[in-house]
């Protein structure tokens, strides 16, 4: 059996984290889990150390790309087969994490935690960056991803020694359509994802649109001259 870390890269998520820290620990527990406070400006280190929570404390914020990295670092030196990037907020539903495991043990390097590969992908304006950043991962890799914006992604362990062992990875789109370009083999799972339990986004509509249209530049352009 794989030895699974969940990583929790959490900023400002006071309201949200013992709720889905909880969850782990009282119904979950064949999964060890760390928390990555990433210079968190509320009570989210107050209440991990109130909990005796697993975590590392950042001392200044780093955002996703440092926090991420953080948890990788983490998992390959303790020696984790794989760990799977779990949102803070409660969207993301442990009882998925099986049925990706199950799927890791296929031959994949990543499995992506998917909302479309059943179900339809609505046609709103808010989905407009989901469906051109599939379109450009196709165009460039041949390869389709129904939900590349998922935070839900399981890495195997050559991927947590990649990710531990050169700084320039971001658990974003464009990283795994460079890790596919790289020879990684990626699959999606049907999950659900639920409404964040407490907080707002910080993707407002401005910074969705600049997120997209870094994306989009990335894949298509970016990534052609990158090296590791």
């Amino acid at each position: 059996m794989n030895r699974l870390l969940i990583v929790i890269p959490a900023y400002n998520e006071e309201e949200s984290i013992e709720e889905v820290v909880n969850n782990i620990k009282e119904n979950y527990s064949q999964f060890d889990y760390v928390i990555v406070n990433d210079g968190s400006k509320d009570s989210t280190y107050s209440v991990c150390e109130k909990n005796k929570y697993n975590i590392i404390d950042l001392p200044i914020n780093l955002g996703l790309a440092g926090g991420f990295q953080a948890g990788a670092k983490y998992a390959y030196l303790k020696g984790y087969d794989c760990f799977i990037q779990f949102d803070a907020d409660g969207q993301h539903l442990p009882e998925y994490i099986e049925k990706m495991l199950k799927k890791l043990d296929e031959g994949y390097d990543i499995v992506i935690g998917s909302r479309f590969v059943d179900e339809k992908k609505p046609i709103y304006a808010r989905m407009l960056g989901s469906r051109l950043i599939s379109t450009a991962i196709k165009l460039t890799t041949g390869v389709k991803i129904n939900d590349p914006t998922s935070g839900m992604r399981l890495y195997s362990r050559k991927c947590i020694k990649e990710f531990a062992q050169e700084i320039n990875y971001g658990p974003e789109p464009d990283t795994i359509s460079y890790l596919i370009k790289n020879g990684a083999k990626v699959a999606e799972v049907q999950v659900e994802m639920k409404e964040r339990v407490a907080g707002t986004s910080y993707l407002n509509f401005a910074r969705s649109i600049s997120y997209m249209f870094r994306m989009l530049m990335s894949i298509l352009f970016v990534q052609n001259f990158r090296k590791r």
